[in-house]
């Protein structure tokens, strides 16, 4: 018997091209990034012979989009490009008159069914990952050559402009409605693996002549198509609401291991934590992925998405389900101490999710029913967006073990360092994807 729909991935596809002369020596290059991660993909890039600006850049959005389709044809994607011109045109509220770009414009609403895609402008400065690609292959026509991915540096030049134009706030629009979805062609993948660390126990008809940059070893390949080519086919549910999960950084509690919910000092992040708060603000800068940033009321997490949202350019929601677990008499204490001096209350805390700390504190089941609360509503606020929601132990543990549908005694299962990223994709018909789960590997 088949299983469930497997959730489709979201991807990020930047494009541009370019013309030198228009109509002159021109060249296209797209990448395409996984939406959660930022990670890069797949790169594309070509030289066209002479060409205008425009085409240029209308062939490098039928790259990208036909390299996000190889990947998962099932796929949402958010197109994100400096072409005013294609961008409106794309969504329908441009015509397009010239005659050399009315068939790739219709070539690329046929990529992906209806509703998939998404347009979005950026300032050029943004886009200088696919910018890079073009102008090298540009490069490599102008020697008679063919544009080779080991020689390409694009995505390292990309990575220090991504991080200083990620708080620019794109233009989002829908793609229109198109008729039918072309195969598409064969194009080599590659896909990053999340990194996972240890962690503190408190509590993403073919292009002519394309070549493309596999970044990971065949193996890898095949790992990604396995992924993407679950086997059955889940149905248009159009972009996800995506939660990246972001544990506050430390305090002077959390090398101690102490509790520390929401009943206790409050305490501010200590210096290691605002130096890990700046490492995490430019990695997510860098993947330039996060459209809003809401925080638990808690001194440490508003003072770490506080970071985190000035590096992005964006404003600070703050919102009271997110808040850590009340600890009740335990706040401030060690595990050891509380054993110590509340052993029966512990034991039984261990034991049932409804339990209560000593001294009247709060459940996990009571935190797992107002966590869950806060998702629905987040959900729905947030559709089709991905949000950074800067959190605790106890509600980001909560927020992987419903989208698992794991026991309660899983949390005591789970470890989660200070400062790491996770994310969970939320879709229409009510499933959960968990995507990433304690990576700090931008700690690193």
């Amino acid at each position: 018997m088949a299983g469930p729909a497997a959730p489709a991935r979201e991807f990020v596809v930047e494009a541009d091209g370019g013309s030198r002369g228009n109509p002159g020596p021109a060249g296209y290059g797209a990448v395409v990034l996984d939406a959660v991660t930022g990670e890069t993909l797949v790169e594309a890039a070509d030289h066209l012979g002479v060409a205008t600006n425009n085409v240029a850049e209308y062939r490098g959005l039928l790259a990208g989009l036909r390299a996000a389709r190889e990947l998962d044809p099932d796929a949402t994607v958010r197109v994100r490009m400096d072409s005013k011109l294609v961008v409106e045109q794309m969504s329908g509220r441009w015509k397009i008159k010239h005659p050399d770009m009315k068939p790739l414009a219709a070539e690329a609403a046929r990529v992906f069914p209806p509703g998939r895609v998404t347009y979005e402008w950026m300032p050029r400065a943004s886009n200088k990952h696919a910018d890079r690609l073009a102008n090298e292959a540009m490069d490599a026509g102008a020697r008679g050559e063919r544009w080779s991915p080991s020689g390409s540096t694009a995505e390292l030049d990309a990575g220090d402009a991504r991080a200083t134009v990620a708080g620019e706030v794109p233009v989002v629009a829908e793609a229109p409605a198109v008729d039918a979805a072309p195969g598409a062609g064969t194009l080599a993948a590659s896909t990053a693996a999340m990194s996972d660390a240890a962690a503190d126990a408190a509590a993403d008809t073919s292009v002519p002549d394309t070549a493309v940059s596999v970044a990971a070893a065949t193996a890898d390949v095949r790992a990604a198509k396995t992924v993407a080519s679950p086997g059955w086919g889940p149905p248009d549910m159009g972009a996800p609401a995506t939660f990246v999960l972001l544990r506050h950084g430390e305090t002077p509690l959390t090398p101690q291991k102490r509790f520390s919910g929401s009943g206790g000092s409050d305490p501010s992040l200590s210096a290691v934590g605002r130096e890990q708060a700046e490492k995490v603000a430019a990695s997510l800068a860098r993947r330039g992925t996060v459209q809003a940033v809401v925080a638990s009321p808690l001194a440490r997490t508003r003072e770490t998405a506080g970071i985190v949202a000035a590096r992005l350019g964006l404003e600070v929601t703050v919102e009271e389900g997110l808040r850590e677990t009340d600890f009740g008499a335990w706040e401030g204490l060690t595990f050891g101490e509380v054993r110590e001096r509340y052993p029966d209350d512990l034991n039984a805390w261990l034991a049932s999710p409804d339990a209560e700390p000593t001294g009247g504190g709060e459940s996990f089941a009571a935190t797992g029913a107002r966590v869950a609360a806060t998702r629905d509503k987040l959900v729905a606020a947030y559709a089709g967006r991905t949000v950074l929601l800067v959190s605790h132990v106890t509600p980001i543990k909560t927020f992987v073990r419903l989208a698992l549908g794991a026991p309660p005694e899983s949390l005591f299962r789970m470890e989660l360092s200070a400062a790491s990223l996770s994310a969970v994709a939320y879709y229409a018909d009510g499933g959960a994807s968990v995507r990433l789960f304690n990576d700090t590997s931008h700690l690193r």
